[in-house]
């Protein structure tokens, strides 16, 4: 699984990829995760609001922070 966030690297964007480092670890997802911060890049998934999670070049959560639980639900759907 590939995990990408999206987001420039605002205090929201940073939330999201240490809570998605923290999920990915805790419940031993393997998973590769990255961080897009290239405007170019992310504007390319059509993401107008940041923070976004990318998982396998799919746009699914764009514009907030999930809980830890939400996060974990969306990443093993």
């Amino acid at each position: 699984m590939e995990i990408k966030i999206l987001g420039p690297g605002c205090p929201k964007c940073k939330t999201l990829e240490k809570l998605t480092r923290e999920v990915v670890e805790q419940n031993g997802i393997e998973a590769t995760v990255t961080k897009v911060e290239d405007i170019v890049a992310i504007m390319n998934y059509g993401v107008m609001t940041t923070p976004a999670l990318v998982i396998d070049e799919k746009v699914v959560l764009k514009g907030r922070v999930p809980s830890s639980e939400e996060l974990r639900q969306i990443i093993t759907r």
